[in-house]
């Protein structure tokens, strides 16, 4: 099989890079993601990807992924951890340990894992992952960027089944899940499930042979967020715009430019919620923008007027170096550009956005897509 492969831990770097950018301010850790990554390469293991094509039709695929709030722990919660006796099982192994129930429960063998999304510790680990376990990695995702829900996957939307599927943490805890009513309620059980861990549970589910895979993966984005992270690398180095020079190369628009003035947030249900407020300077003085978030970015405003949604992705990025936030580590007085892309084709239809744009998220907003609330302006 054809493989591309991180080498070096500049290419680790890159690549922790590309996903925190296509993360949208979720997906994950980036300190996490390398540490991931680094301690994989001096294992000796090699952090490869194959395509899509690559995979037998016959051939078993399953994704693996975490579940839960990115919103940092509190006190509380680490008093509950103590409270309830609990401690680490797994050291780090909870992706391997999930495949395998999952393979034992199904009774198939599993010939190549799916990210389920794009962010910066949900790519690197299972990447992580296939090279410990010897499973092929494809290249590509079953979002085309970090979401917080089932819903906002492929697989739901080319109606795939997720279940059988294994929920398992880092304390020792395994669930199977047989069979859900409905998407709505595999995610409800899972989110729970994270919630009684006091956190994070590892998902491996949506078993698919290698045809309907290739039908449902949203090809190309391991390679992709390589390449995004070194031409952020690359612009750096050279002097250059690196906020230009992402935008160039993604086909991105620069929405706003501003100083983030504060974010409000809570941790509900399972997920981080919050809205980021922007303070615009430059060709953006007088202005704010506001970016709600569930995990990820989702809805944006400026001067209280609706503007760029999901599924059109939201990036919030340092205005010096390019390079992308999670939403926990966000805060006020960081100065930042904030880029659109235009989101996978697919969800903008009628069936999509109910699932993905601003509706389903609780908002009174007709979803507009990014290319026309940006026309006449250069991307």
């Amino acid at each position: 099989m054809p493989r591309r492969a991180l080498r070096t831990r500049q290419d680790c770097e890159d690549f922790i890079q590309g996903c925190l950018f296509m993360g949208t301010g979720g997906g994950g850790s980036a300190e996490r993601g390398l540490a991931a990554l680094l301690g994989a390469l001096d294992q000796g293991l090699e952090l490869s990807w194959v395509d899509p094509s690559d995979i037998p039709d016959n051939a078993w695929t399953c994704s693996i992924y975490n579940v839960g709030s990115i919103a940092p722990p509190g006190p509380e919660v680490e008093a509950q951890i103590e409270r309830h006796k609990l401690s680490d099982q797994l050291n780090g192994r909870e992706m391997e340990a999930a495949i395998n129930e999952l393979s034992a429960y199904a009774g198939v063998e599993i010939k190549g894992l799916v990210p389920v999304e794009l962010g910066a510790s949900n790519t690197p680990e299972p990447l992580v992952t296939g090279a410990r376990m010897g499973i092929p990695v494809i290249d590509g995702d079953y979002a085309g960027r970090a979401v917080p829900e089932e819903m906002q996957s492929t697989p739901y939307l080319y109606g795939k089944s997720s279940y059988p599927l294994v929920s398992l943490d880092r304390w020792g805890n395994v669930v199977v899940l047989k069979q859900a009513t409905n998407p709505y309620m595999l995610e409800r059980i899972t989110t729970t499930l994270s919630m009684a861990s006091f956190g994070v549970c590892t998902i491996a589910a949506t078993l698919l042979n290698g045809i309907e895979m290739k039908e449902t993966v949203v090809p190309g984005t391991l390679t992709r967020c390589l390449e995004i992270g070194r031409a952020i690398r690359n612009a750096l180095e050279q002097r250059r715009d690196p906020v230009r020079a992402v935008a160039e190369h993604t086909d991105a628009w620069t929405l706003f430019e501003g100083t983030v003035a504060g974010k409000d947030w809570e941790d509900r249900d399972g997920f981080m919620f919050g809205t980021i407020h922007i303070d615009g300077s430059g060709p953006n003085a007088g202005s704010r923008m506001d970016i709600w978030l569930q995990n990820e970015n989702h809805v944006s405003w400026i001067d209280g007027k609706p503007f760029v949604c999901s599924p059109d992705l939201i990036v919030v990025v340092d205005r010096e170096t390019g390079q992308g936030f999670t939403n926990d580590i966000i805060d006020a007085g960081h100065r930042v550009a904030v880029l659109g892309l235009k989101g996978v084709e697919d969800f903008r239809s009628e069936f999509g956005l109910a699932s993905s744009g601003p509706r389903y998220f609780g908002f009174d907003i007709d979803y507009v897509p990014i290319e026309t609330l940006m026309q006449g302006t250069h991307n």
